[in-house]
């Protein structure tokens, strides 16, 4: 049963539709990528999910039962963190403070703020600095880090190597794939086709709103998967 599945989704802002019939699922410590060019939807998928665009037609999925009120905090009740494009830190608070935001949901699990700290020391050393003091890559180290504060099931990450040195993509990679291996699916959002192919596993591409293309990330090259996202 896939954590999360979007079922022939079309979704409006105001009157303009933005997903055409969008189809795709992610199950439980399984890595997918939805990829595609600027401007084809991938981020108003995010915005479906929470209750930012309007669903004309299909349903949205979790754990095999449809959501019928996708509201802002529906993802997180359900189990689901997403780590926005831009991060989304909140300037007026400190990097603890940013973190301890991810508990809100109650969820029970794994990850506290001790084991978040561990992961990423800096954020502990950098605890009481403002979100907003850190570099980027720490930044997206303090975003990833609230997400899994919320002890998700399913991570959405969109476009999370915007702005971060290769270096910081490197270990980007590394944690994605660990935490798959550790059963939290993970749906990236993406068009770094190296971070794509060091972490996904399958991948759907997205064109003008709707599912284009769909495999297994083995049977695709790069230069097959960049004619998807080159601008």
């Amino acid at each position: 049963m896939a954590l999360l599945a979007f079922n022939d989704v079309h979704a409006l802002y105001g009157r303009a539709r933005i997903l055409n019939g969008v189809t795709f699922a992610v199950d439980a410590g399984e890595r997918v990528a939805l990829v595609g060019r600027n401007g084809v939807g991938k981020t108003t998928v995010v915005n479906t999910l929470c209750g930012v665009t309007r669903i004309s037609q299909g349903q949205v999925d979790v754990r095999g039962r449809p959501v019928k009120d996708l509201r802002g905090y529906t993802a997180a009740q359900n189990g689901i963190a997403i780590v926005m494009q831009g991060r989304g830190i909140l300037p007026n608070l400190t990097v603890e403070e940013n973190l301890l935001l991810g508990t809100a949901t109650g969820r029970k699990g794994p990850w506290s703020l001790e084991k978040v700290q561990e992961l990423f020391p800096i954020l502990r050393e950098r605890r009481g600095n403002p979100g907003l003091a850190l570099s980027g890559g720490q930044q997206q180290m303090l975003a990833i880090g609230r997400a899994l504060m919320a002890n998700p099931d399913l991570l959405i990450l969109d476009e999370p190597s915007e702005g971060l040195a290769p270096v910081i993509v490197d270990e980007l990679a590394a944690l994605l794939v660990k935490l798959g291996e550790d059963g939290i699916g993970i749906l990236l959002i993406e068009q770094n086709i190296s971070l794509i192919h060091r972490v996904a596993q399958r991948f759907y591409v997205l064109s003008k709103g709707a599912v284009a293309e769909s495999g297994s990330l083995q049977n695709v090259t790069r230069d097959q998967l960049e004619r998807h996202i080159a601008i």
